[in-house]
């Protein structure tokens, strides 16, 4: 009884927040006929139910479609251990010519696709094809030919490309069979290698698997699970309270804060390469001048963000890279801090003084113009509108007004293209490639990138870019590495607020559960019942 009353205020909660507004979860939750029948299977340990904010965005690899990867349902030619370094895949072993031009990868003997056909060194050459010139990371490759020689998949480069095992990494690059393209190409079905396969797919929201017997690794102890796409993260920590998930990922920090106090839930939690930063459009006549960035950035309370939206002040950025980015982090850089004179002092050498309601302004070609900004973000990561929301008032009492605009995450990149955005807010995982020079190469090249710089570049920058492309090692590596945070450090083309810690509730039922740091899978494989 005292289980009971524990849970019936929390149903009631529940049931509020799909009420208002958890439209995602309320046609996948069970019903009143099947509530006990589900609740039953859980219980006796046939579905491991996991929650996340992503929805299933499409079929094809090259569409954010890392739910495929992480639901381990289809694989790549490589993995990564937590430090970004290359671990086999489909490719168990792999050999590189001593110019770095040929890339010779063996694949698994065992590895079959669900269709129950084995994996050919042409099929993985197929699906690569079909990924090239799609948007993706295997674009960036300098690919002269890709070929299926002697049972092994051999990759011919035009200059020397060190990370391409972290590229092959990317779920951008899963390989797919060849039953799931069409004649043109589409992706219309997903059969892949991994240790689940699809046994219903219900896009954008839903999606169950079954353990595939014939996968060639060690047999997954969990048999099923479900995917559901959940949108508040208030919803998805209730369904975690109530019984509704087996694992909640994509909590808000409240959240977190409450669950680690509930009395049977769990809390995984580690401290991810993503950090929080605001987006500029350096090209604005009003951002060009690396003053006028290093002003918004000096109004910026880092700590104080971090302490009461995020609740932990460790986690206020004092530069781009976290710290557990090695040699991308460096200690010895001059910390990015909040300093509000010296941030007024700056703009007032631009020309700018506080007009009578406290805004700035400044004759312009037109009459006197006033320091207003639109700052875009999105809700799929709870924290940023409240971020958002700080970071406006601060801005206010430094004299930029900004307003805020909540919509979709895909509004910044549009922005970026159309060249209408003004400052954005958003989170970017510099390990999604495991090697963050590719997250680099797509943020902060000539052309800047869509979660990047916009209208700026920097050649010394480009410069340290492709030395490190082509394979320095040891210290010359780290000596770039700290150049090029040294360039971001001081021209602010995005400016960094915060980094990230990525928590998961995880039910007393569920034993193993661990957090990747670079979020290319949920570990369903490594998980078991617990006794």
């Amino acid at each position: 009884m005292a289980r009971e009353r524990r849970f019936d205020p929390v149903r009631r909660r529940l049931g509020a927040a799909l009420a208002l507004g958890g439209l995602s979860a309320l046609g996948a939750l069970p019903g009143p006929a099947r509530a006990g029948a589900e609740a039953g299977a859980r219980r006796a340990g046939e579905v491991c139910a996991i929650v996340g904010p992503w929805e299933i965005a499409g079929l094809d690899p090259s569409r954010d479609s890392q739910l495929f990867t992480r639901m381990e349902i289809v694989e790549t030619l490589f993995n990564a251990a937590d430090d970004g370094s290359p671990l086999p895949g489909l490719a168990a072993r792999w050999s590189v010519s001593a110019d770095g031009l040929r890339w010779r990868l063996a694949l698994r003997p065992g590895a079959r696709f669900h269709d129950g056909a084995p994996v050919r060194a042409e099929d993985v050459v197929l699906a690569l094809r079909h990924a090239r010139p799609k948007p993706g990371v295997l674009g960036l490759v300098p690919i002269e030919d890709l070929a299926a020689e002697e049972g092994a998949v051999t990759i011919r480069l035009a200059r020397p490309f060190a990370a391409l095992p972290a590229v092959l990494a990317h779920s951008s690059t899963q390989i797919l069979a060849p039953s799931c393209y069409d004649a043109a190409g589409t992706v219309h079905a997903i059969v892949g290698s991994g240790p689940y396969r699809i046994s219903v797919l219900q896009p954008p929201q839903r999606m169950e698997v079954v353990r595939f017997e014939d996968w060639d690794g060690p047999p997954p102890a969990i048999e099923r699970a479900s995917y559901l796409s959940v949108g508040r993260a208030e919803t998805r920590a209730l369904m975690a309270e109530g019984g509704q998930a087996d694992l909640a990922f994509g909590l808000d920090p409240a959240s977190v804060q409450r669950l680690r106090r509930h009395p049977t839930l769990h809390v995984e939690s580690v401290v991810i390469p993503r950090t929080i930063f605001m987006k500029l459009n350096v090209g604005h006549r009003w951002l060009a001048d690396r003053r006028a960035r290093e002003a918004i950035s000096l109004a910026l309370l880092r700590g104080g963000i971090a302490h009461a939206i995020l609740r932990d002040r460790t986690l206020a950025a004092t530069q781009l890279f976290p710290p557990g980015l090695a040699g991308w982090h460096v200690p010895a850089l001059a910390p990015l801090a909040g300093d509000l004179e010296r941030a007024r002092g700056l703009l007032a050498e631009l020309g700018w003084r506080r007009g009578e309601d406290g805004i700035l302004e400044r004759p312009g070609v037109s009459g006197s113009e006033r320091f207003t900004l639109t700052l875009r973000t999105f809700p799929d990561r709870p924290e940023l509108p409240l971020i958002a929301a700080a970071a406006q008032e601060q801005l206010r009492q430094l004299g930029v007004a900004v307003s805020v605009a909540i919509g979709n995450s895909s509004d910044i990149p549009a922005g970026h293209r159309d060249g209408t955005l003004e400052l954005a807010l958003g989170a970017r995982n510099f390990a999604v490639v495991p090697d963050p020079l590719v997250t680099l190469m797509q943020d902060f090249g000539p052309d800047g990138g869509d979660w990047g710089a916009m209208g700026w570049t920097s050649p010394a920058l480009q410069q340290a870019v492709a030395e490190l492309q082509a394979g320095t090692g040891g210290a010359e590596r780290r000596q770039l590495q700290a150049e090029i945070a040294g360039i971001l450090q001081r021209e602010l083309p995005v400016i960094p607020v915060a980094w990230y810690r990525l928590s998961v509730a995880v039910n007393p039922r569920i034993a193993g559960a661990s957090v990747d740091p670079l979020e290319r899978s949920y570990r369903l494989g490594r998980m078991r019942w617990s006794a």
